[in-house]
């Protein structure tokens, strides 16, 4: 008689099918079983038809790709294991030795760090162009360049680019762009079709840890492209470097994709209600939020986001950054930060528990931005907490830390 574990491992039962219920199946593998040999050689996982090994895909991975392309306007999406991971992902996929890389001076660090360090040792150049001169893109835009890297709003600083203008740049010069969607999140605009007449990004990277996770307890990326044969290099390179995400991360993603909306829009609105309360603080000296009137980049953001006013059109990340007047010392800055108790230190954002970093500006950019006023940089993210209980102790910790 065959033995008791055989029997566990080969049991013959399978559940009917038909099942449904409001959250997809999660299935974990990593070795996917064939009925025969002829299935085995003639399955081919590039185009979603088959399945043949857990890293390309599952049933629950291919469902969360399509609703993340969904999401974002496009056709065809990758998931990696985080947001920098898409980043470097797009940067592996397209560059070679002997090519050129064009980054905003805004950009989220690491990318910037990335260039530097791992593409400048294999060949690849990159220069940082100013995020709010189109002219200064278009100059630098060479014959080595491949790749240009566009963010909106700005890391840490928030300024909304002309994001139309850019696209148009690279189009003119037939180099590839590639935004970092990851505050729009897919809802702020559609990097796709920015024009409403089809001009759009040729990829985006997206952060999923942030909004499409809303918890702060997954890390995960991807990359989201419309055409066919660009998706095939990323989805090859994708496959030579092994990348995967761990299936309940993706259930996780998908349980809170249907609550995206409800809370990009409360997290936005809460932003916009405590940036305006602080920029009417004394300590303050700029209030750094794209959906502000004089905002750096506030029309831009009003044509690709389509705002009516600047309280209730359009939509915006719960991000904002404020410069706290020079007459402070970054140790004042700090001792406010750490006088905050509702808003917690850390990074990231997307989450339910609000966060604020104060960060070294001049450390950060090439030179100081003329339309930034002077002081020490505080970022910070909104959660889902009662704005008014937020308000409260940002006062409190600005009467702390930062007396008139």
């Amino acid at each position: 008689m065959t033995d008791a574990i055989t029997q566990l491992i080969h049991h013959p039962y399978q559940p009917p099918a038909g099942f449904e219920a409001p959250q997809p199946g999660v299935f974990k593998a990593s070795t996917v079983i064939f009925p025969n040999v002829a299935a085995m050689r003639a399955r081919d996982w590039k185009h979603k038809s088959g399945y043949t090994y857990g890293l390309h895909g599952t049933p629950t991975t291919f469902m969360l790709e399509e609703r993340i392309a969904t999401l974002e306007g496009g056709l065809h999406c990758v998931l990696v294991p985080s947001g920098l991971a898409a980043i470097a992902h797009v940067a592996l996929a397209l560059l070679r030795t002997g090519d050129e890389v064009l980054i905003p001076d805004n950009a989220y660090g690491p990318n910037k760090a990335l260039a530097e360090g791992e593409l400048a040792a294999f060949g690849i150049a990159h220069q940082f162009y100013d995020p709010m001169d189109v002219a200064d893109l278009a100059a630098r835009i060479g014959p080595r360049t491949r790749l240009v890297w566009l963010e909106a709003a700005g890391s840490v600083t928030m300024e909304f680019p002309d994001l139309i203008a850019q696209v148009r740049a690279c189009r003119a010069r037939g180099v590839a762009c590639v935004l970092d969607n990851t505050w729009g999140a897919g809802l702020a605009f559609n990097a796709f079709d920015l024009d409403g007449q089809g001009l759009g990004v040729d990829a985006t990277a997206h952060a999923l840890t942030k909004y499409p996770s809303g918890g702060g307890d997954v890390l995960m990326g991807s990359v989201v492209t419309r055409d066919e044969a660009l998706h095939r290099r990323i989805k090859l390179t994708h496959m030579r470097l092994g990348l995967g995400v761990g299936a309940n991360d993706a259930e996780a993603v998908l349980r809170a994709l249907p609550s995206i909306g409800l809370r990009y829009r409360a997290q936005d609105q809460a932003g916009r209600a405590l940036a305006h309360w602080c920029a009417a603080q004394p300590q303050i000296a700029q209030v750094l939020h794209p959906a502000l009137p004089g905002a750096p980049g506030h029309a831009h953001w009003r044509q690709v986001c389509g705002a009516a006013d600047d309280r209730g059109g359009g939509a915006a990340a719960g991000l904002f950054g404020v410069l706290v007047h020079e007459r402070h010392a970054p140790a004042q800055v700090d001792a406010f930060c750490d006088a905050l108790r509702l808003f917690r230190l850390g990074y990231s954002w997307g989450g339910p528990v609000s966060l604020a970093v104060p960060y070294d500006l001049a450390a950060m950019r090439a030179a100081w931005p003329a339309h930034l006023a002077r002081g020490t940089l505080v970022r910070f993210s909104i959660g889902l907490e009662a704005p008014a209980d937020l308000q409260a102790d940002l006062a409190q910790a600005l009467a702390r830390a930062l007396p008139v």
